[in-house]
């Protein structure tokens, strides 16, 4: 780092310290009675509309205003939620049994009509870079039997549709049918059973929430809470040991011995459901950023052969990226489920780092010399990942692929992905405890109509893996489904669909008289920090 990076570390770990005399009285009271809570998470949401995006950070924020049928524990299993209670009626209808005498923030009762307005708007959500359609598209029809009851129809057997609706919040009617995304952003549609009630938002800021002493659940432990977004490790790890907040997540690996030595810092920590991995362009006839060794066009994409994209993989050497870029902090995986979740599956290995394997199976592809190709990924979403890219970029100049590295903030980067403007790119992906979503969201080929594909911009489609998914989407019996998603998930990465590298550990740290249940779904949530 040189002293100019130096400088601007200080200046911004300065800026996270507030003089007092910038706290308004009331702030500062609240604080001083411990009747107020402020934390900072290191990935700000792209929207405040809970139908926009997929993404953690975004689903997040959504929880602490509105509610989902079907709730998930910290531990990713599935648990009531605005739903008492579920039953499969017949092969293709589940009854859903509504909780009574639960409002909404703006009074309204919450009933079934709640429920069709939600499952009608998700796939008609404009310029969604992420649609959440893959999780309701199952539902073919909606009957309301009374305000508390609900019939969900689908074409056939689909007995995962209570994990899809894990993954929905549920909206007011009241907001209308033609409600923006913008509407959201500005408070206007903001209207939830949630714990929280929205209070200002300022866009990569911060977000400001009062509780919702209506609240049907458990009410939060603080009346107040501000969600800061603080990207940078560095001023968000000074924030909480200047106690401007009391608490933050994803606490790099860097910093951690220090704050485990650090009086009044404890830690909340959990394996993650989060895979990190490579996403290949095989979209594009000629790859936008890959080229000769003489910076011309190739005439042709190479990631479009195996002998490629198993070679790229060779080329990594995850162990590494673990022990010195992570610092223990995740687990090398082959596959995008973690050991004993369902789906995973123990026959399918780590890839091997093998450089001279590489740049043998570069070379009876065509490429001896390899090529030039640029590696885009985040800076500021991912533990370490703009350091990871680095890694990887020099890992592969040892197989013979001379690597560009374009990190960039991750709403940048989401953008390019929407319109697969990368040659290869690191991204992540959080299953909700089982594989289905993992399978129809990133490894099945993009039919958005069918809810298939929704996050897969890369071009991927392997005719195997749709096949196998769609069957064990129709399986009812649990052991049979699992073995199916195995299946379909050795397929895919014996393709090398993706390459996968390590899954993520979450990590909290807080400051003073607090606790935290950590979550493997990596989610902070306000209404679960607790007063020690």
């Amino acid at each position: 780092m040189d002293r100019n990076s130096i400088r601007l570390t200080r200046r911004a770990a300065l800026a996270a310290i507030p003089s007092v005399a910038l706290l308004s009285g009331g702030a500062f009271k609240a604080r001083a009675q411990g009747t107020a809570l402020n934390l900072a998470v290191a990935a700000p949401p792209t929207s405040l509309d809970p139908h926009y995006h997929t993404l953690s950070p975004n689903n997040a924020v959504a929880a602490h205003f509105f509610d989902k049928l079907v709730d998930r524990d910290a531990a990713a299993k599935l648990r009531p939620g605005l739903a008492e209670s579920w039953r499969l009626v017949n092969d293709t209808t589940w009854e859903f049994k509504l909780r009574k005498g639960v409002k909404f923030s703006n009074g309204d009762d919450f009933t079934a009509e709640d429920v069709v307005f939600t499952l009608k708007r998700v796939p008609n959500v404009v310029n969604s870079p992420g649609s959440f359609s893959m999780y309701t598209r199952a539902v073919i029809q909606t009957e309301i039997v009374d305000p508390h009851t609900i019939l969900l129809k689908t074409a056939e057997v689909y007995p995962l549709l209570p994990y899809d609706l894990n993954n929905i919040f549920i909206l007011c009617k009241a907001v209308g049918d033609n409600v923006s995304t913008g509407d959201f952003n500005n408070g206007k549609a903001m209207i939830g059973t949630g714990p929280f009630r929205m209070q200002t938002y300022s866009p990569d800021d911060r977000l400001v929430m009062t509780r919702n002493d209506a609240y049907w659940g458990d009410k939060p432990d603080f009346p107040q809470v501000t969600y800061r977004f603080i990207t940078n490790n560095g001023v968000r790890v000074a924030a909480l040991l200047s106690g401007d907040v009391q608490m933050i997540d994803v606490v790099p690996p860097s910093d951690t011995p220090r704050l485990r030595s650090t009086q009044g810092i404890s830690f909340s920590e959990i394996p993650s459901l989060r895979c990190i991995y490579l996403k290949l362009d095989v979209e594009h006839d000629n790859s936008p950023y890959i080229t000769d060794n003489d910076g011309k066009p190739l005439g042709k994409n190479p990631l479009r052969d195996l002998r490629v994209r198993r070679a790229l993989s060779m080329g990594i050497n995850r162990q590494g990226i673990v022990e010195r870029v992570m610092q223990g902090v995740g687990t090398p995986a082959g596959q995008m489920m973690p050991p004993g979740a369902l789906g995973y599956n123990p026959s399918i290995p780590v890839p091997a780092f093998d450089v001279e394997g590489a740049k043998k199976l570069l070379a009876e592809a065509g490429y001896p010399n390899g090529f030039k190709i640029s590696l885009l990924g985040p800076n500021n979403r991912y533990v370490n990942d703009a350091q990871i890219i680095q890694a990887i970029g020099q890992m592969w100049q040892r197989i013979g692929v001379t690597t560009t590295v374009d990190a960039v903030p991750f709403s940048v980067l989401a953008q390019r992905q929407a319109r697969n403007d990368m040659s290869a790119m690191l991204i992540g992906w959080a299953t909700s405890g089982e594989p289905s979503t993992a399978l129809k969201g990133v490894l099945t080929t993009r039919i958005i109509d069918k809810g298939f594909g929704t996050t897969n911009f890369s071009g991927y489609s392997n005719a195997k893996v749709d096949e196998l998914t769609m069957e064990g989407l129709r399986t009812a019996d649990d052991e049979k489904r699992d073995s199916i998603f195995q299946e379909a998930m050795k397929v895919a990465m014996e393709d090398v669909a993706l390459i996968t590298l390590h899954m993520q550990k979450n990590i909290w740290a807080l400051r003073g008289a607090l606790k935290y249940e950590a979550r493997a779904d990596e989610l902070t949530l306000s209404m679960s920090v607790k007063k020690a």
